[in-house]
């Protein structure tokens, strides 16, 4: 897994911007592949056969740079350190441990490092953001009750 922490230039955002329209513009809404063209730095034309979701990928990465925002993009299967778990639930690492050695999220040893799938780790997190859900409906229907008009 690469991770780019550079975020990206005016000129970047701009282009990406650029792009992702045209790019929404043109993709095909159903099949499995889409031919596109593209021109190298010679001039020459090459037709590409990209599957659809790979575009798909491609305008959502375009309208993150468009934003101003950096994109790391990691394989599902992947295993990470304890770090980049907890840089992905925004965490420090000592807590992230302690949800780990708590069986909160399943991980596996390679020699005396953990490793926690991407899965496992973006499973929790829709855990988390469920549960927050059910509390927040909650306390909402709380305040409904108690006339407190929220």
């Amino acid at each position: 897994m690469s991770i780019v922490t550079t975020l990206p230039s005016p000129e970047e955002i701009a282009l990406a911007k650029l792009g992702s329209q045209e790019l929404s513009a043109v993709i095909q809404s159903g099949g499995e592949a889409q031919l596109i063209n593209v021109i190298d730095g010679m001039g020459k034309n090459h037709e590409i056969t990209i599957p659809s979701s790979a575009l798909r990928l491609m305008i959502e990465v375009l309208t993150q740079l468009g934003e101003g925002n950096s994109v790391n993009i990691t394989p599902i299967h992947a295993e990470l350190t304890t770090q980049e778990g907890a840089d992905i639930l925004n965490m420090s690492r000592p807590t992230f441990i302690k949800l780990l050695d708590s069986g909160e999220i399943p991980f596996s040893r390679k020699g005396n490092r953990r490793k926690v799938s991407f899965s496992a780790i973006m499973q929790y997190k829709r855990n988390l953001e469920n549960l927050r859900l059910e509390t927040l409906n909650e306390l909402s229907a709380l305040d409904q009750e108690l006339g407190m008009g929220y």
